[in-house]
């Protein structure tokens, strides 16, 4: 019966995790395909592109949070067997992926000429990273549907419909890639022409898989009415109570990612290109975290709907075992295969001794950084959002920004002192999570046998 009961749990959390595992994945790897085939053209043509890299984070970043949002909502209506309430929040879906893909793509486009100045970049790359950031942005409301409408779809547990179509676009953005680098010939630039069709491709496709999911349009769309799509107050309020502190959080995090590179930036040419790599590199080792938070924070806005807080311990204890055990083989990995690693980007001796450098250091860091993830879907699917954002204003901004500030610009250190900064902040981060999941579960009680339920 106990057997049953694991296995009641660890199976639906594996087989909403390992697509979207196997998604980012494969999206890591061709990311890394995408940055060799720049890589070949020289440093000065990877700074090009890595300059738009921070920004674009940022931009991900606050829709993914509003796409986390309406997971959780969508999510906890399911678990409440409440169909009005998920088909409600479908149409506020389409509705919010619109507005903040049109709002997105006049703040990029605004700030496209100033970009690259800001990033300290040479003057002889400037013009070449603001074209780049230009192509990669105009989309954004496609870019938009693909986050946000794919988050609906991962709330209704259909976790592999949103892989294959970003396995596809993925694919289908080297393709273009390689005509528009080597074939047309337009070089950095190029890269971010086959970004920005990519893109909209996928957007056309999520929207049509939303569309015809039956559990958040019906068995038709038709089933929607055109009043679904208009700004429901009430449902909004439900979904920005949850998604609003996310996307403080992710701004949080992202702006003192764009300060932390500005320290970098400013050291020479060579040492970008090899913190970018290193960067880019480490993103195939840590995306297990993200794919498990995914998993993570549907089942436990099921459990929660469902008003079952055994389910939702065993979905916390499962996630959170499952996923350091996988991130110190994948720590193990990075660590003996760092200099392997940077060479698949550059032949540059000197940024593949010191990018080899840096990833073995954060190497160790893996379980740690991959704990944090799925705590943090943890903290998304209960509805506790806010904490999590002091959480990242203290270990960024407290630990990464500052002490990087204080190692650069006041003492004059390099870079292996920047990346201690990003360790330290990743450490503190993953403390705080974790006493502030075992206060709510003290707060909450205890269970049927005496456990503290966190």
């Amino acid at each position: 019966m106990e057997k049953q009961k694991k296995e009641a749990i660890f199976m639906p959390l594996l087989a909403l995790a390992w697509p979207a595992i196997v998604e980012g994945l494969l999206q890591t790897i061709l990311q890394y395909i995408d940055t060799a085939m720049v890589g070949r053209l020289g440093a000065s043509a990877t700074a090009t592109v890595s300059l738009s890299s921070t920004y674009s984070w940022l931009i991900h970043s606050v829709i993914s949070a509003l796409g986390v949002g309406f997971l959780s909502y969508i999510a906890r209506g399911i678990g409440e067997d409440d169909r009005d309430k998920v088909h409600s929040a479908a149409g506020q879906t389409v509705f919010v992926a619109v507005l903040i893909g049109v709002i997105m793509t006049a703040i990029t486009l605004w700030i496209a000429p100033y970009m690259p100045g800001w990033m300290g970049a040479e003057p002889s790359i400037r013009r070449d990273a603001t074209k780049y950031f230009v192509y990669i942005n105009i989309p954004m409301v496609f870019r938009s549907a693909t986050i946000i409408l794919g988050a609906a779809i991962r709330a209704t547990k259909d976790a592999k419909t949103p892989m294959y179509i970003n396995v596809f676009v993925n694919g289908l953005n080297i393709i273009l890639n390689y005509i528009m680098i080597y074939v047309v010939g337009l070089g950095a630039v190029g890269a971010g022409v086959s970004t920005g069709i990519s893109v909209t491709v996928g957007g056309i496709l999520m929207t049509v898989a939303f569309f015809r999911n039956p559990i958040l349009c019906g068995d038709a769309p038709r089933k929607i009415s055109i009043e679904q799509y208009k700004p429901n107050a009430r449902v909004l309020r439900g979904i920005m109570a949850i998604g609003f502190p996310i996307v403080l959080t992710r701004m949080a995090s992202c702006m003192g990612h764009i300060v932390f590179t500005s320290f970098v930036s400013s050291m020479s040419t060579i040492v970008y290109a090899a913190h970018a790599i290193a960067i880019t590199a480490e993103e195939l080792f840590y995306m297990p975290g993200y794919g498990m938070m995914s998993a993570t924070s549907t089942l436990i806005g099921n459990a929660v709907g469902e008003k079952n807080q055994t389910k939702e311990r065993k979905v916390k204890l499962y996630s959170i075992g499952m996923i350091f055990v996988l991130m110190c083989v994948t720590g193990m990995l990075l660590y003996f295969g760092a200099d392997f690693m940077m060479s698949l980007f550059t032949k540059d001796e000197k940024v593949i001794a010191i990018g080899g450098k840096l990833l073995r250091m954060v190497a160790f860091t893996e379980p740690v950084f991959g704990t944090s993830a799925v705590m943090e879907g943890i903290y998304n699917g209960m509805g506790h959002t806010k904490y999590p954002l002091v959480v990242e204003l203290i270990s960024m901004w407290g630990v990464r920004v500052l002490g990087a500030f204080i190692c650069v610009r006041v003492l004059h250190m390099g870079i292996v002192s920047v990346w201690v900064m990003m360790i330290a902040n990743n450490v503190l981060k993953a403390i705080l999570l974790a006493v502030g999941l075992i206060y709510l579960g003290r707060k909450r009680g205890l269970n049927k046998r005496g456990e503290v339920t966190i």
